[in-house]
């Protein structure tokens, strides 16, 4: 099967007249038979034996990570080419849109989950790492990161685990701790993000980082070579055995255990990425530069070629030239190692000394590898000796699968009848904010930097010292001599997934545009990372074509498009697929930071709630507490959302509102809790007709509490076509219904119950 090629050390030709099964096995490689056939019936036709160096790239670049051959179809059918009336300026490593006349922001929103399931500290880390170099390779400055992570139950037994898997509460810390050391050393703040549980994420995880950068328009740079003849230069960390494989092994189901693929688990140098990350900004500043992305997924095997054609041109490279970690890797290991802490420059040859010359000012290593070529092949020679000759089309096209599914069927039109009435409503209150879900995740918060850099208006966590609540959005303020102001936030509820694919995206969206709202800010653009099961298994594409229409429905309602993210497929055990989770981030401007409003109650100021409270109990988080199932699950209704949510912002805008908090998980019981813990009560009268457990509990959409300003009263009820009057701030937190109290909570006991869960479990 294996022949030496002549003159090149380490490196093999391959007959593959032979068993092409036992091929892949024996290389490692993801490819299908069928795909196999396919690269035999392209080596055929080129007429000779193909390197291994040239399987290995074939199988980095075809894997699903890196050509969303399942995923593909789908999302041509539904998001790919939405229209919206927010331009995007560009869909690159990360996605560009306007700020303001000088300025535009990037987007980065990627996932990294199969690398945090077996380290969960490095797997983490190295995703904050990636996706930084996607916002700096726009020539953009990174200034806030997002990380929206799901895990298993903390409670779970460790003898209901199955052999190898990891504790949820060991994976929780070590992600937790691995973001927190990257982004804290490397400066850039972490500002937003959610942490959610679920017992189908354990033993998989799921780790999304995204990060917001800003740039001047002139200097926005494209990820792609200039022209013929730039040469390749290779920055940053040296290429090294960690990260061998790491496509292929995110392109699989994940096995129990399977601590043999930690090598596929790229290690992640803050140190190193910090000069780096400034070099990359001056030397796209000084217009040294043609084209610049960084070494992700496939390491060298994408970047290189992708680079090339993307600019319409093709590679010739040195594989010698590249700097190593450790001696005598063999080419194919360093040509898909995914090592961290790479980026590629192409660069005219008249400026080539003077980048290697500001690189060595930086004491960041380069080395020029390689030049651009007009035929669109990737040429690889190594020693003198040709390894590798591609067509990029071929290779970076990859097979496209129009994967049968079965959409799911799902009746929502006749609730569930009512339960029996709880016998001590203060103790199911005491109950729902307990549960881990909702409790304070200041156990997370307070480990990251959401500071640094000196441009974050509102935290995620508000209100005064030692009493602030969880924040719906956090603002950033991005250029120095302007007030207006970029929002951010995320959202998807695990739950609601699992029981309507369809109605849980679309709720995702409608919360993510509330978040924003709720601090003044309108939606300007979305970021999607769509994490699923199996794609061979048609129930599970079914969930991925459900969730993908609502994207595309949700999208063309709030006139928003969707700039940047991923789709991380895959994400099974021998437990079973994840809940079908289409991690969301939304991003917001702000006109004024000065008129941003907080969720914490404040002294003054009357109480209200904006929107309808339905009994929609499917999958809510009462009914889960109850062990009770509910077909009725919250649906959307953009028509009356969307001018209700752009009154709601001219009231923050006109001072008419003093705090506002959504209604999402745990109902308007716990949004009230949550905006009281800062030390303000409320009463709340709850006079409607709905039974007085899901007036509380209800997790409707398209509603907000808010408090409104003393003497602004009118005007705000003027506004809205529902918003009604429920309160006044108390020193308790009282619950009254038609007029009699039916529960009332100090407020440092029940902050207790709520700050205690994720502590006792992790601290």
């Amino acid at each position: 099967m294996l022949e030496p090629l002549p003159n090149a050390k380490n490196v093999f030709c391959i007959d593959l007249e032979e068993n092409l099964t036992e091929i892949a096995n024996n290389l490692g490689l993801g490819l299908l038979p069928d795909e196999m056939e396919k690269v035999k019936n392209y080596f055929e036709k080129e007429n000779r034996k193909p390197t291994d160096v040239e399987l290995q790239a074939i199988d980095q670049a075809w894997s699903e990570h890196c050509c969303y051959k399942s995923s593909k179809p789908v999302l041509e059918e539904t998001v790919f080419g939405l229209k919206s009336s927010k331009k995007v300026i560009a869909r690159e490593d990360a996605g560009i849109m306007e700020f303001d006349e000088r300025h535009y922001y990037a987007v980065g929103l990627e996932s990294h989950n199969h690398p945090s399931a077996l380290d969960p500290y490095g797997g983490s880390a190295t995703g904050i790492g990636g996706i930084l170099r996607d916002v700096v390779c726009m020539g953009a400055q990174p200034i806030a990161l997002i990380d929206p992570l799901f895990f298993g139950n903390l409670d779970t037994p460790r003898n209901a685990l199955a052999e190898g898997v990891k504790h949820p509460r060991y994976l929780m810390g070590g992600v937790v701790a691995g973001i927190r050391d990257y982004g804290n050393r490397v400066g850039i703040p972490t500002v937003a993000g959610q942490v959610a549980f679920h017992p189908k994420y354990t033993g998989n995880p799921l780790v999304n980082v995204g990060c917001i950068g800003i740039v001047e328009k002139e200097l926005m740079i494209h990820s792609k070579a200039g022209d013929v003849g730039d040469i390749y230069i290779l920055a940053g960390g040296r290429t090294g055995r960690d990260g061998i494989h790491g496509v292929t092994f995110a392109s699989r189901d994940l096995d129990a255990g399977a601590d043999e693929d930690l090598g596929a688990v790229q290690l992640g140098d803050p140190i190193t990425k910090e000069p780096l990350m400034h070099l990359c900004l001056e030397l796209n500043k000084m217009n040294l530069l043609t084209g610049m992305k960084d070494l992700g997924g496939g390491g060298l095997s994408c970047v290189v070629g992708e680079l090339a054609l993307d600019g319409g041109f093709g590679a010739k490279v040195d594989l010698e030239k590249v700097h190593l970690k450790v001696k005598n890797m063999p080419p194919w290991e360093i040509w898909v190692s995914e090592s961290q802490e790479r980026m590629m420059f192409t660069v005219t040859p008249k400026n080539v000394d003077k980048v290697l010359n500001r690189c060595k000012a930086w004491d960041v290593e380069a080395v020029t590898i390689g030049e651009v070529i007009s035929e669109k092949r990737n040429i690889v020679n190594y020693n003198g000796v040709e390894i590798l000759n591609l067509d990029l089309e071929f290779t970076t096209g990859g097979p496209v699968y129009k994967r049968p599914y079965n959409l799911p069927e799902y009746n929502i039109g006749k609730a569930s009848p009512l339960p029996k009435y709880p016998d001590d409503i203060s103790n199911q209150i005491i109950n729902i904010i307990s549960q881990p879900e909702v409790a304070s995740k200041d156990w997370v918060i307070r480990q990251y930097d959401h500071e640094v850099r000196g441009k974050t208006v509102l935290k995620p966590m508000q209100g005064p010292i030692g009493k602030e609540v969880p924040g719906d959005s956090s603002v950033i303020k991005p250029v120095e001599n302007s007030w207006k102001g970029l929002a951010l936030t995320s959202d998807v509820n695990p739950y609601l997934m699992e029981a309507n694919p369809y109605h849980g995206t679309m709720s995702a969206v409608e919360e993510v545009c509330r978040n924003l709202a709720s601090v003044g800010a309108r939606i300007d653009s979305l970021a999607d990372c769509l994490c699923f099961g199996n794609p061979r298994r048609p129930e599970i594409m079914g969930q991925f074509k459900a969730s993908c229409e609502a994207l595309r429905d949700a999208a063309i309602s709030v006139d928003v498009p969707y700039v940047s993210g991923n789709v991380s497929l895959y994400n099974e055990t021998a437990d079973g697929a994840i809940p079908p989770t289409p991690v969301l981030m939304g991003i917001g401007l702000v006109k004024d930071i000065r008129k941003c409003v907080t969720s914490d109650m404040k002294n003054e100021g009357t109480i209200w709630i904006v929107g309808k409270t339905k009994n929609e109990m499917g999958a809510s988080l009462y009914y889960r507490t109850l062990e009770l199932e509910c077909p009725k699950v919250p649906t959307t209704d953009f028509q009356t959302f969307m001018p209700r949510m752009e009154q709601l912002i001219q009231a923050i805008e006109n001072k008419e509102v003093r705090a506002c908090h959504d209604i999402s998980n745990g109902g308007l019981a716990l949004t009230i809790i949550e905006m009281c813990m800062s030390g303000v009560g409320a009463e709340i009268n709850l006079n409607r007709d709905l039974r007085a457990d899901i007036e509380l509990f209800s997790e409707s959409n398209g509603r907000w509490v808010v408090q409104v300003t003393p003497g602004c009263e009118n005007d705000f009820e003027k506004r809205f076509d529902f918003a009604e009057k429920i309160g006044n701030v108390n020193d308790k937190i009282i619950f009254n219904k038609d007029g009699k109290e039916i529960t009332k909570f100090d407020i440092n006991e029940i902050r207790e119950k709520w700050t205690e869960p994720i502590w006792k479990r992790l601290a």
